[in-house]
């Protein structure tokens, strides 16, 4: 065996002794302290590990890192050093800015003290998209924690409880971050009282996987204007319950703009557009699954898609039911979408005229480097009213003939992929795309089940 170096003597007897730890974090040399606290943490030293928050030579605590977002005594502990910090004030070498729960690769913690001394400088942070939620703020307040947060439904999580509770009770001094949100089948009051203490402009990702009544639908919009670092938006629900999301948005701003103007009826046709911009004009990824936008008007999404033109990059309005009509009016907008690289319309019902007409704006888009299409109606038996019905092989023939000429003339730059609907006897969904041969072949192809969760963004890779 050989013999342990002195370092590591060291860091046995600091560890044994929790007294002499604590005084010794204000001469322990730098290089040494997050190979303590990594320590302190495994061993479960909590008087040490209270010390060493409020002792921290770092701008960043990247704890979500080491003990991920589950260890509620662990956070427990790291929160009552804060407490400390913020009634006191930080000591002469505490630089402690940001307390990071976020789920990350523990290469932060292992790769050595250079390495997380240059990830943790205040520098770094601001370099960091979560550090930039908060960067427009006229008074931020002195602290900041980032997690990903998650409502969901049935008891609370522990940790999440509790830290909406610890910093409710700070609001001056704390801002509690989340760049993705997820909505998963929680109750209203669940999602209300967690909204109103994130901070909302943090909110980069948000995903809403819960079936909510219209009412409820109108009570969070407001909430939902106020994330204006949003950068990608995903709606599903497994049941067609409500299609007013955009429509209600449209009422938002109507009745913003009306206050502003000091007006007190309604005006049902009146959109503000620029409120709309102020809100999505940074909006990347749009995902709408099997919200029903059938009984919708194009103009809420028409004009969405003009105000995100330029930085677009992923769009699915997937099993939407949009009608040819609300294609037809949404492919100017569709088409000014210059940054859009995927785009998918798979589970609504299209001609194969309406397929042809979209074929021709989307080959314009020179960024595109995927578009997922349904296979038209012309592909199933006259009977079948609704998707759910096995595709008709012959027809589905004639329409591949069809759609190899409208290529062949277009030569969209861009994969094109056609989708047919689930077959009632085998439950599949396939892909078809066109070989170089001239022959269209599955390329890919899913069991498509009531949990199944398939989609576009999914498959981008």
């Amino acid at each position: 065996m050989s013999l342990p170096t002195l370092r590591q003597l060291a860091m046995q007897s600091l560890l044994e002794d929790q007294a002499l730890a604590i005084s010794a974090l204000d001469v322990l040399p730098l290089d040494l302290f997050s190979t303590l606290f990594r320590e302190v943490v495994a061993k479960r030293r909590m008087e040490v590990l209270k010390a060493m928050v409020q002792a921290w030579p770092f701008a960043c605590l990247p704890l979500g890192a080491l003990v991920g977002s589950a260890d509620l005594e662990i956070l427990q502990v790291t929160l009552e050093g804060l407490d400390v910090l913020l009634e006191q004030g930080a000591g002469p070498r505490c630089k402690l800015q940001v307390l990071d729960l976020q789920n990350m690769s523990m290469n932060i913690w292992t790769s050595g003290y250079i390495a997380i001394s240059q990830a943790c400088s205040a520098a770094a942070l601001t370099d960091k998209p979560a550090a930039n939620h908060c960067a427009d703020l006229k008074e931020e307040p002195p602290f900041r924690i980032f997690m990903d947060v998650t409502i969901s439904d049935g008891p609370w999580d522990c940790v999440l409880a509790h830290m909406l509770q610890w910093v409710k009770t700070r609001r001056e001094q704390v801002q509690l971050c989340s760049k993705k949100l997820k909505v998963l089948f929680a109750s209203t009051s669940q999602i209300r009282s967690t909204l109103r203490v994130l901070h909302l402009d943090s909110i980069q990702e948000l995903v809403v996987n819960v079936s909510w009544h219209h009412k409820t639908v109108e009570s969070m919009v407001p909430y939902l204007a106020q994330m204006k670092n949003l950068r990608m938006l995903s709606l599903a629900t497994r049941k067609i319950v409500y299609s007013c999301i955009l429509e209600n948005l449209h009422e938002y701003f109507s009745e913003m703009m009306l206050q502003e103007t000091h007006q007190t009826d309604k005006c049902e046709g009146f959109f503000h557009y620029k409120k709309l911009d102020e809100v999505f004009s940074q909006l990347k990824h749009l995902r709408l699954r099997t919200v029903n936008l059938g009984d919708l008007g194009p103009g809420p999404l028409q004009a969405l898609l003009e105000r995100v033109s330029g930085t677009l990059e992923a769009l699915a309005l997937e099993h939407c039911g949009i009608t040819e009509a609300q294609l037809s009016a949404i492919l100017p907008s569709l088409s000014q979408c210059s940054q859009l690289s995927f785009f998918s319309i798979c589970g609504n019902r299209m001609s194969l005229a309406a397929l042809q007409n979209l074929l021709n704006h989307t080959a314009r888009l020179r960024q595109l480097q995927r578009g997922l299409y349904p296979a038209p109606v012309e592909s199933y038996d006259h009977k079948c009213l609704l998707y759910g019905c096995e595709v008709n092989k012959e027809r589905f023939a004639q329409v591949c003939v069809s759609l190899v000429q409208i290529l062949r003339n277009l030569q969209p730059a861009h994969k094109v992929q056609i989708c047919t609907y689930t077959c009632i006897s085998c439950k599949k969904n396939q892909f078809y795309s066109l070989a170089p041969s001239g022959n269209w072949v599955v390329t890919e192809q899913y069991a498509f089940t009531r949990k199944s969760n398939y989609c576009g963004f999914c498959a981008q890779e």
